[in-house]
């Protein structure tokens, strides 16, 4: 009797799918290569059946395209699979090695995302990146003004202040500097129009997403870090703890151990390093609020006076990250605990 495929790992590219399924006694019954055209047809043809991928490009949506037809889809990060590749670095075997690491027991898998939570993701990259060009323009501008004797503060003030000190000096500068500095204020101006109107659009998502609002009531967290953990996170229960959470984010510290003595280093700063910005970014606002009204957050004030600042900053980001998780699994609001 011939054996129907159990498993299958696809190795995920732009034309070309190495494709590795086996039978329920782990006999390989399929190895070739499908043409970009020819996945659906080639799944479609197939009992139901588990197929796995790793979370790179277009994972997301091939994995919706094979759910629809009827089968079971896991994704796991790249890193994990790796450690079963057997041989040299080919399609062939990532396939065959994805294939394995699928059926793996302790394997952590990754929620598939529905189009809006991408579309939303999209938005938030998309800001990411005009807010860094912006960045990058602000320092150019604030540095060729220093090069002419007009010194600017740092921070949202300086900004202002030096589109103030180019437009009442450009008298006094000279032709081609002035058509340059303009120029970097015209896209400065562009730039920041464009962030509001993706923050605007990103806002409106926030206010429709009951997940993104239970998340926005956790001091440190606000619209745009809310909208984007309820995104990348669609499925809490994949995490077995708020550490494991604070984990996949990398906010835990990295384990050392030698001789029968451990210690704890630096943060790992594995996994969405996106999303682990946003989180210390809350947890400095927080932090200055604390440095301000101390009996507000007690312990905070008291962990200041043990620890650096960063050391207390990143701590308050990996306890965020774990409430974040509670508030997820739990779907509550956040209450804080009375002292």
């Amino acid at each position: 009797m011939e054996q129907e495929v159990v498993t299958v790992g696809l190795d995920l590219a732009k034309n070309v799918f190495p494709v590795h399924a086996v039978g329920i006694d782990g006999a390989v019954l399929i190895r070739r290569k499908l043409r970009r055209a020819e996945v659906i047809s080639f799944f479609g043809k197939l009992p139901p059946c588990l197929i796995g991928m790793e979370a790179c490009a277009s994972a997301h949506h091939w994995a919706r395209e094979l759910m629809a037809l009827g089968h079971e889809v896991r994704l796991m990060p790249p890193a994990y699979v790796k450690p079963y590749v057997k041989r040299g670095k080919t399609d062939a075997a990532d396939a065959e090695a994805i294939c394995e690491a699928v059926t793996r027991p302790t394997m952590r898998f990754v929620a598939v995302k529905t189009v809006e939570q991408q579309a939303v993701l999209m938005l938030h990259k998309s800001r990411d990146l005009l807010v860094r060009q912006r960045t990058t323009l602000i320092n150019a501008l604030r540095g060729h003004l220093a090069e002419l004797g007009i010194v600017t503060s740092v921070g949202a003030g300086g900004v202002t202040a030096s589109l103030k000190a180019l437009h009442e000096e450009q008298e006094r500068l000279p032709d081609h500097a002035r058509s340059a500095l303009h120029g970097i204020a015209a896209q400065l101006r562009a730039l920041t129009s464009e962030i509001e109107r993706l923050e605007t659009q990103i806002l409106a998502w926030h206010r429709s997403d009951e997940t993104s609002r239970r998340l926005a009531t956790i001091p440190g967290i606000g619209p745009i870090t809310a909208s984007a953990i309820a995104a990348a996170v669609p499925d809490a229960s994949l995490f077995r703890s708020g550490r494991q959470f604070a984990a996949w984010l990398g906010l835990t510290p990295r384990p050392h151990s030698s001789g029968g003595k451990e210690r704890l280093g630096g943060i790992t700063k594995q996994g969405d390093g996106y999303l682990r910005r946003l989180l210390v970014v809350g947890a400095t606002a927080v932090m200055r609020m604390a440095r301000k009204d101390a009996s507000r957050q007690p312990w905070m004030a008291q962990l200041l006076e043990r620890k650096p600042t960063k050391i207390a900053t990143v701590a308050l980001a990996n306890k965020t990250a774990r409430i974040a998780w509670a508030v997820m699994a739990r779907k509550e609001v956040y209450a804080a605990s009375v002292a």
